[in-house]
């Protein structure tokens, strides 16, 4: 009788009956088809003190297909740039899948289920197709089918199993590049503070998390290190004795190359970089260049940096070139205008949607500050380092590369002082800023005085647009960057 005592009573310890009532599905429930369920664990009936429930890893769900919807724009593949799952993580809906890259854009694609990565169709960097398979996802169907569900709660996953890499209502913030690093070193992006702008994370907190945890030191960078010869330790004559009779022998030794020519395909911005500049042949160039001195402009700035940087924004000189080429465009709209593919229609854009070239890792992308006509500089200035921060990482989206009206290319950030712009159709101008140098001028007097130098290179479509006309729109851009105090006299 005793023994039978001391079973039944470590039996209740070990597992208990669970009433199952009607109720909407969570994350933390199990579905299960009968009513009462008994759940027992063994390490329970021997140390009963304990009252945990063991989750089951026998998989009863239903593997989905989750295949690439239709981005727009008229796309049919992309590149996959970036895995945020791999195979066996557990995803919720709005979950980051992947990121994916087109010839206009970068997007992220998110879950649409709860559930289980069981498939990675594509590998980094292989093309994929829309319509087809992206992932295999195990997921419960009576979750999508039925609004009420037979449940068993069962107590929350304890903090070490826990593979979510995501507060419950507080998404991390973190580049491809940073989670990519996280899911390489099996470290969860909620265990990490950030240390960036709105607790974004950083690669330095990734790193300094791993150092923590491993107690290991990060090696720097390998760089080649120059090793002096060790001081010689023979007299002076005899060192001197030895140069006199040591001549160095050129070694000649054969030159062996065991390098192989590969071919890769054209995808991404370069592949669209080839459709545009495939069509840009088809105009006819005028092209005008002209130099514009900067002094003004350049104490100006240098005024209202600390301003700018009270606010956060990094000022430089590009907002106002595009605020002067806007005013500048109110006097003259055809520049601000489209053609059609037969040249025998002319659209006036209302808004000045000016695009800024930039060299990014990618290639070369070209995003637009919206309606420039109604933003201040320090506006247009704000625009820019968002467009900045998103092109440095790849995650322009297709609003910010479409729509541009005007082009301005500042290859001076680069080098060089003229180039020779290339139109970006359906636009009909584009201009080259050279970079800023000093260089001895003239003044009125006849005497010569230190001055800050631009250059700048015009292309046009000699179609609609003639000489005349974009030398007066130089002309008047240029006044109003030597004199930026007239700019006032335009602003609306």
């Amino acid at each position: 009788m005793a023994a039978a005592a001391a079973l039944r009573s470590g039996s209740r310890a070990a597992g208990r009956l669970i009433r199952v009532c009607h109720t909407r599905s969570y994350s933390s429930v199990r579905f299960l088809k009968s009513k009462y369920v008994y759940a027992f664990d063994k390490s329970a009936f021997f140390n009963h003190q304990h009252r945990l429930f063991r989750t089951s890893a026998i998989s009863n769900g239903q593997i989905v297909q989750f295949k690439l919807s239709d981005i727009g724009e008229g796309i049919t593949e992309v590149t996959v740039k970036e895995w945020y799952v791999k195979e066996g993580d557990s995803v919720s809906q709005f979950d980051s899948i992947c990121e994916v890259q087109s010839d206009k854009a970068s997007v992220t694609i998110t879950s649409r289920y709860d559930g289980i990565i069981r498939k990675l169709y594509y590998n980094l960097d292989e093309i994929a197709y829309v319509g087809k398979p992206l992932v295999d996802i195990e997921t419960d169907v009576l979750k999508d089918v039925a609004p009420e569900e037979d449940v068993v709660e069962t107590p929350a996953v304890s903090h070490e199993e826990h593979t979510h890499q995501e507060i419950k209502g507080h998404k991390t913030l973190a580049t491809p590049a940073v989670r990519r690093l996280a899911m390489e070193n099996n470290i969860k992006l909620s265990e990490v503070v950030g240390t960036g702008k709105d607790n974004r994370i950083l690669k330095e907190d990734i790193l300094n998390y791993l150092a923590k945890q491993t107690g290991a030191i990060l090696p720097p960078s390998p760089k080649s290190e120059i090793i002096p010869p060790l001081p010689k330790l023979e007299t002076a004559p005899a060192a001197r004795k030895d140069k006199a009779h040591t001549i160095p022998v050129p070694i000649s030794k054969p030159i062996v190359f065991t390098g192989k020519d590969k071919i890769e395909p054209i995808t991404g911005f370069h592949k669209a970089m080839v459709k545009t500049m495939s069509a840009a042949l088809k105009i006819p160039h005028f092209g005008y260049c002209d130099e514009i001195e900067l002094n003004q402009l350049v104490q100006l700035r240098e005024e209202l940096k600390p301003l700018a940087q009270a606010c956060g924004v990094k000022l430089s000189f590009m907002p106002f070139f595009i605020k002067a080429a806007s005013l500048a465009l109110l006097h003259y709209p055809v520049l601000n205008t489209s053609v059609d593919e037969n040249c025998q229609n002319i659209t006036y854009k209302a808004s000045h949607n000016i695009g800024i070239a930039m060299d990014t890792e990618q290639g070369l992308i070209v995003p637009n500050v919206k309606s420039v006509q109604v933003r201040s500089v320090f506006e247009i200035a704000s625009e820019l380092n968002r467009l900045q921060s998103l092109g440095s990482s790849g995650q322009l989206g297709t609003i910010d590369l479409t729509g541009g009206t005007f082009t301005l290319s500042n290859i001076g950030t680069i080098g060089g002082t003229y180039a020779k712009p290339v139109i970006l159709p359906p636009e009909v101008a584009i201009g080259a800023l050279g970079k800023i140098q000093v260089l001895p001028r003239f003044n009125g007097k006849g005497e010569i005085f230190k001055a800050q130098i631009m250059n700048v290179s015009w292309s046009a479509d000699h179609r609609i647009i003639d000489g005349a006309t974009m030398a007066r729109f130089s002309n008047l851009w240029k006044s109003y960057l030597e004199n930026p105090a007239s700019m006032l006299l335009d602003l609306r």
